[in-house]
């Protein structure tokens, strides 16, 4: 996707990050902030489990893992955790660490069959998510509707990247097994009354009395 001069790209893995919370999504990728925690920690050692597997052929359908991905009509860039060659098409498959909460996933998936499709020319009506907390694959249809919010997420995120900005704390339910807690400070930033009284504590000048102008006050 062009931008003037300027192609700006998309990662997959930010879609998931905007799906969840778009303030998250611009603390990693505009800000350059990450941290790590207990969920996060799981989800790097799922990957590392997935992308340690060598291909491999089952039933006649072959496994490839950590396929690069591309997309130069929506301008994203990516991986593939793996993607089954069944003859009706790819299947992307994507490795999450926990259980199902929400559609984040699906839009990550969903923009892996974008690339898919213009890197391959094949349509890719399904792909599956696989949770390690429940052990479960979960087939997900790549329908109309999903494709219009991941395309509507993808220029969430390219606007974030060309503003450069940072939405406003939701302070919510989300937050407290956010990786980013103690950066974004979400109870914090959400008292906005409380935030510009400190604001105004920390630029309001200091009063000067007479003993302390120096030879200034004679001059």
């Amino acid at each position: 996707m062009v931008d003037g001069d300027e192609v700006i790209e998309v990662q997959i893995s930010a879609l998931e990050h905007f799906s969840y919370c778009p303030r998250q999504c611009a603390l990693i990728h505009v800000e350059q902030t990450y941290d790590e925690n207990l969920y996060t920690i799981r989800g790097a050692l799922a990957h590392e489990r997935v992308d340690s597997e060598v291909d491999s052929t089952t039933d006649g359908v072959r496994t490839v893992r950590g396929i690069p991905l591309w997309s130069d009509r929506h301008g994203l860039i990516g991986k593939a955790d793996a993607v089954e060659m069944r003859p009706a098409g790819p299947y992307p498959v994507e490795y999450k660490s926990g259980r199902p909460h929400g559609r984040h996933a699906a839009v990550q998936l969903c923009a892996q069959a974008l690339c898919l499709e213009e890197m391959l020319g094949q349509p890719v009506p399904h792909g599956a998510i696989y949770y390690a907390g429940s052990r479960r694959r979960y087939d997900v249809s790549i329908d109309v509707e999903l494709r219009a919010a991941t395309l509507a997420i993808i220029e969430g995120v390219r606007h974030q990247l060309r503003s450069q900005t940072v939405p406003a704390a939701a302070n919510d339910a989300r937050c407290p097994k956010c990786s980013l807690l103690q950066s974004c400070l979400p109870a914090v930033v959400a008292e906005r009354q409380r935030m510009r009284n400190i604001q105004a504590l920390l630029f309001t000048p200091a009063s000067i009395g007479p003993d302390e102008r120096g030879d200034s006050a004679n001059a």
